[in-house]
């Protein structure tokens, strides 16, 4: 389910807790997207990487939020902050290295999220969960 408060038009909150939160998520940051001018290779590489740190609160965390909000100013673009309050990352640096996962899957994770969005951090500590805050900008082409 998504909450967009009236007085913050721009921004979607998803709950996420299970799989098909991971596609409300993804589909939420591209209506916004588009709402910025996104369209093409900008336009999937911000729904990948939604759908990255979306799918990590459900394998490690079991739930979080992801919250999606379109900037105007001083530029075009979107923020996305995915947070939850699970078990937290003791090696922040080590999981953003390529090829590190402690799942067995072939996602892109945490490294894949970094390389697709224009600013990328995380801030984590075991025990106290987790908080990736990612942001696209538009660049007009042509």
């Amino acid at each position: 389910m998504l909450d967009r408060a009236p007085e913050r038009p721009d921004e979607v909150r998803v709950p996420i807790g299970a799989d098909p939160d991971i596609v409300s998520a993804r589909q939420a940051a591209r209506e916004l997207a588009v709402r910025a001018g996104f369209v093409g290779a900008d336009l999937t590489m911000l729904a990948t990487a939604v759908s990255e740190v979306a799918r990590n609160i459900v394998r490690f965390a079991e739930s979080g939020e992801v919250s999606i909000e379109l900037l105007a100013r001083p530029r075009a673009g979107i923020r996305v902050i995915a947070r939850d309050t699970g078990p937290g990352i003791s090696d922040i640096d080590r999981a953003l290295q390529d090829g590190f996962s402690t799942y067995d899957g072939l996602g892109l994770g945490l490294p894949g999220a970094r390389r697709l969005m224009d600013e990328f951090e995380v801030a984590s500590a075991p025990g106290k969960g987790t908080t990736v805050s990612m942001t696209k900008w538009f660049e007009k082409k042509g």
